[in-house]
């Protein structure tokens, strides 16, 4: 069996967004993606694109992907990676296909100066949960997420 990691192209596309569907409906979200492939795709493959993709290959079948952006830490001074999405096919889990995924990205942190590697999790998804903490992950407690979008951000920008 073997497992490819490889950098998103533009002709994948349609694969990112076919994966980011999946996503949001195992997430019970589905309902919220206003996006569409032609977005996505020009996010992605901007001339200086702001977000970025990996796209894991399972014995040539895709399996799965990271989407990521680099934030900043005021604090420590330097750069991190925020992983956006994280997901593995259903029928492809279990292979260490989303461990390679972050390992990838870990990599890519350490070998870049990045602080640090975080991401957020749904807090009914003890499945991911239990998988992030077995990998030395910690829950930020004290924080909350806030979110602006629609009405409410068009509000504050008046």
């Amino acid at each position: 069996m073997s497992l490819v990691i490889r950098r998103a192209v533009p002709k994948d596309g349609a694969l990112v967004f076919s994966f980011i569907r999946e996503l949001a409906a195992y997430e019970r979200l589905s309902d919220e993606v206003s996006a569409g492939e032609a977005d996505i795709t020009a996010a992605l493959f901007a001339a200086v694109p702001r977000v970025f993709c990996d796209i894991a290959e399972w014995n040539g079948e895709a399996a799965g992907f990271a989407l990521w952006f680099y934030n900043f830490s005021t604090f420590r001074g330097r750069h991190g990676v925020y992983l956006e999405d994280l997901f593995v096919r259903p029928q492809l889990r279990g292979k260490g296909i989303g461990k390679a995924l972050l390992v990838h990205l870990a990599r890519r942190a350490v070998m870049e100066g990045c602080a640090r590697l975080e991401w957020s999790v749904l807090t009914w998804n003890s499945p991911s949960i239990a998988f992030y903490e077995s990998l030395g992950a910690k829950r930020q407690e004290g924080w909350y997420g806030y979110r602006l979008t629609d009405a409410a951000l068009l509000h504050l920008a008046s």
